[in-house]
């Protein structure tokens, strides 16, 4: 049987080609990731016209989350963070609450994902980078307000044209630059910007748990699907229950 341990189901956004390889890398055997893209137009990845595109998601979704249910996933990510900036706390859980309700299966959120994260890894306080515009990431540093997190640096990648032209590297030196003493872990948000490469090798050298989107959403769905085995090399996070 395909998925004899669980199947985790990845609603996408049309351009993110970073979504599909990072968590094929860290499931563990006997687990399944599958991916459905939901509908936007316009230019992928590109910071102008996004609030746009993060409408036009929301308005089809639906008929994605229809899609993607047929392969009877046990859990089904919302895999992009920006949707819960663009919605709101309340905005966010309505649309959970009627997607649950109408597909009759658990969907969770990147966000709720992360929010899950650190209140597992006993975090209040973190530094937020993210490769979105300003405003976009101001409207993550809110979100992260809003559920009760102080958010004690934040930035947004500098000289992004493109978030799914960017790469690990430059990840790693926006972990960097948003740290500091006050923070007690460092979050990378965005599905597209790839984080899972560099994870630990952050973690180690900040001496702090650092998480992504990505390595939320793993750790969340896994979880939530009843599997608890560790996925070691990619932050503390994913070895814990």
């Amino acid at each position: 049987m395909i998925g004899w341990r669980a199947r985790l189901g990845f609603l996408v956004p049309p351009g993110n080609p970073t979504v599909e390889p990072e968590m094929v890398a860290l499931a563990p055997p006997g687990v399944t990731v599958h991916f459905q893209r939901m509908v936007a137009r316009g230019v992928p990845g590109s910071l102008d016209g996004q609030a746009e595109r993060n409408q036009m998601m929301i308005d089809h979704l639906d008929a994605s989350v229809e899609l993607l249910a047929l392969v009877k996933p046990d859990i089904i990510v919302l895999a992009h963070t920006a949707t819960s900036y663009h919605l709101g706390r309340e905005g966010e859980a309505e649309l959970l609450a009627h997607l649950r309700r109408s597909f009759g299966r658990p969907v969770v959120t990147a966000f709720g994902s992360v929010v899950r994260a650190l209140e597992r890894l006993g975090i209040r306080r973190v530094a937020l980078g993210a490769p979105y515009s300003a405003e976009t990431t101001l409207q993550g540093k809110r979100h992260l307000e809003a559920h009760g997190f102080a958010v004690v640096g934040c930035d947004n990648l500098k000289g992004v044209t493109n978030i799914y032209d960017e790469t690990p590297e430059r990840a790693y030196r926006l972990a960097r630059a948003v740290d500091n003493a006050e923070a007690e872990a460092v979050f990378l948000s965005g599905t597209g910007m790839p984080t899972v490469p560099v994870i630990e090798a952050l973690e180690q050298d900040l001496g702090k748990p650092v998480l992504s989107s990505a390595t939320a959403m793993m750790w969340n769905a896994l979880r939530l699907a009843g599997v608890r085995q560790p996925v070691p090399g990619h932050g503390r996070l994913l070895t814990l229950d």
